[in-house]
């Protein structure tokens, strides 16, 4: 594998949500809000989705584009300390093509008048797609941040 097959990068995403820390973390540990907020496009269609939010449980998450690519976000839980911290690490395929590999980690923290400050920190292990002649770091993780601040519009709506 030549060192342009694989690219590293770090991204930090800080939220003040209009919830309290138990409710904004609760928002991550329920199955039924958690699939309502943490697609990252509006017309991508779950096929499946399961979560086990314990330490050592395991997320999973089959997506379907319109165009008929299927993507699936494939995580395990590693630490979880409740109202506290999140660390997961996770998988990330198009069409059964593994395209990183993620370590993510949450922290929750009081902020003023019932808010909470969330803290999502990412760090990546991009892959080139095999029979790809090269991928821009720049674009794949523009791409990723995109999809997450997506998200947390979600989360902010189903916590206000």
């Amino acid at each position: 594998m030549q060192d342009t097959d694989v690219k590293h990068s770090t991204f930090t995403i800080e939220r003040i949500l209009p919830a309290s820390k138990e409710r904004s973390f609760a928002a991550w540990a329920n199955p039924d809000s958690k699939q309502r907020w943490f697609a990252c496009h509006d017309d991508w269609k779950t096929v499946e989705y399961k979560l086990d939010f314990k330490t050592g449980g395991t997320e999973s998450n089959l997506i379907q584009t319109p165009s008929g690519n299927r993507h699936v976000f494939d995580a395990r839980y590693y630490e979880i300390v409740p109202n506290e911290r999140i660390i997961y690490a996770f998988g990330m395929y198009v069409n059964e093509i593994r395209v990183s590999v993620s370590l993510v980690t949450v922290t929750f923290e009081s902020f003023v008048q019932g808010r909470t400050k969330m803290v999502f920190t990412e760090q990546i292990v991009l892959l080139k797609e095999p029979g790809k002649d090269g991928f821009s770091l720049e674009g794949e993780v523009r791409g990723r941040v995109e999809g997450t601040e997506a998200g947390f519009d979600r989360l902010e709506k189903e916590l206000a």
